[in-house]
Parts: structure tokens; sequence; C-alpha cells
């Protein structure tokens, strides 16, 4: 692998929701405290920037040309990045303000996927403590903006992430360094049967997360400097350092996959901090896998 480059120092708060998007070779992140997203072209190394009027936490692709799914603090909205069109689409957490979206992506079945946290983010964009740790709820979002709860009591639901072979789903609890395998079920879009598969790893939290094609997940630590390689087994397979403490979430995109972009959030130690929140990219030897496009209408 290559070292890290800051493609793009964007000085966000807190980059999250980071997207490939194939069709346009492009990529799409967020910056929850500030209400951003963010589109870079790496072939022009032009970025583009939107503004809301709430926390923006997740991206993914869907089955219409042009068209994102968006969780915003409050709900799920069908956004046209081209000409701004913002379309509400589900409301699954019913405790905003108290509680607001996470993390979250397109499942193999084409729902959306997508946790909840209390809210620690004021009006203002500035940081509010956590005070409850079992706040967060992780829900399924069908086509027809269906709700349906998989997991609740969880403190801050974070990694999103499917196996190679779509017979098993990872998610996580950042506040207990856990993160679970549920059984996946391809044909109906069903989670069971969750277990502890990586726990207790001592740089960091963890954060977001993707899958490489050789079914390795790809754990970024933050407040641990790095992004950890973690075997189908739940074994560490290798580490990823980083110049900036708090990594907060990675896809594979570029035109053969093989590039890893990765977002940051600001704070922390470490050597070349006044890149935090900036937006990383590292060339790796293993592809990743394609994003998972959720379907409208099914």
């Amino acid at each position: 692998m290559t070292d890290p480059v800051c493609v793009v120092p964007a000085g966000d708060r807190c980059g999250e929701g980071v997207l490939w998007n194939a069709a346009e070779q492009a990529v799409y992140w967020t910056d929850i405290n500030r209400y951003l997203v963010h589109r870079y072209d790496p072939r022009t190394g032009a970025t583009h920037h939107w503004i809301f009027d709430e926390p923006v936490t997740t991206l993914g692709l869907t089955d219409r040309a042009g068209t994102l799914i968006a969780a915003l603090g409050s709900k799920v909205i069908l956004w046209q990045p081209e000409s701004d069109t913002r379309t509400d689409f589900a409301a699954p957490e019913p405790n905003w303000p108290r509680v607001r979206s996470n993390d979250g992506r397109p499942d193999p079945f084409g729902n959306l996927v997508l946790g909840t946290m209390f809210n620690n983010v004021a009006p203002d964009g500035s940081g509010v403590d956590i005070t409850d740790n079992q706040a967060g709820t992780l829900y399924r979002v069908d086509g027809k903006g269906g709700v349906t709860t998989i997991k609740s009591a969880i403190g801050i639901t974070n990694t999103m992430c499917w196996d190679v072979a779509r017979k098993r789903f990872y998610t996580g609890d950042t506040m207990k360094n856990e993160i679970w395998q549920f059984d996946y079920d391809p044909a109906t879009g069903a989670v069971s049967n969750d277990r502890p598969w990586f726990s207790g790893f001592d740089r960091g939290s963890p954060d977001g997360s993707q899958i490489d094609s050789e079914g390795h997940v790809w754990n970024c630590r933050y407040h641990g400097g790095c992004v950890v390689r973690v075997s189908p087994e739940g074994k560490v397979a290798g580490i990823l350092d980083m110049p900036v403490s708090n990594i907060t979430n990675c896809t594979f995109g570029g035109p053969d996959l093989k590039t890893l972009f990765i977002t940051t959030a600001q704070g922390g130690d470490g050597p070349l901090e006044r890149l935090a929140g900036g937006l990383f990219a590292v060339q790796s030897d293993v592809p990743g896998v394609a994003e998972n496009v959720f379907r409208l209408d099914r």
C-alpha cells in the first residue's frame, strides 16, 4: 500500500458518509457538524459543496440515475445533486432532535440500513456531550419507505458492510469498542443471530468500515490514528497508520476499486493534525467491492 495522501484538505469537523459514485467517477462525503456534502473529482481535482439545514450523516447510491439517498439528522431524503432537488422519503427515528441519524449504507438487497445515536451536534454545529449510551437504534428502510427495527439500545451505531458472499452483515457500537456479525439473507435482506466478532482492539474505537474483495473488513479507528484490516475470522490482518488521530469512514473507489478513500475529523495529536478533517486516499493492492444500490419502489 502507498502512504496516505490528503487529497482534499476540507477542514471537516467530522467528515463522514463517504461514497464512491462509479457513474461519475467521483467521491461524495459529508461534514456532519457543518451540515455539508462535498464532491471530489479525482481526475480534475475539483471539489464541489452543498449546504444543508441539518447534519448529513449517510449517502448512498440509488437505482435512479442522478439520485442519491441521504440521511439527515431527522429523516431520510432523496437528493439529486445536479439540480439540488431534495425530496423527503422516510423518518425512521421518532426521537429527533434528541436522537439523530448516524452511519448507514444500502444493503445488497436494496434496503437502506441506518443507525442512530444520541444527538451530539448542537444547532450551531458545536459538539454536545453524549449523556445516553443506549439511545441508538439500527433500522432497515425499504424501497417504499417502510421501516423495520433491527436492534436497539446502542450507544453509537457505526460500521455497515456485508461480506463478499452476502451471507454476513457487520455493524457495531463505538462506545462498546465492539463490532458484531449477523447472519444475512440475500433473498430478503433480513438479518439474525448477532454475536460479537471484533472487540477490545486497543487503538481507538470502531467507526465506519468497508470490505475488500478478499472479505477483510477495513475498520476506521476514531482516536486510534489508523485503519485496521480485519480477517473474516475477526483477527487483525494489517494496520494502516494515518497521520491524524480521528479516522471516521472509508470506501474503495477509482476505476479499479483500488483507491481507499478515508474521511477524518478534527482533534487529536497526530503528527499532521493540521490536515485533520481532510479526505485521504491510499492505493491498495487488493480491490474493494462495488457500492450497493438502494432500490426504490420495490
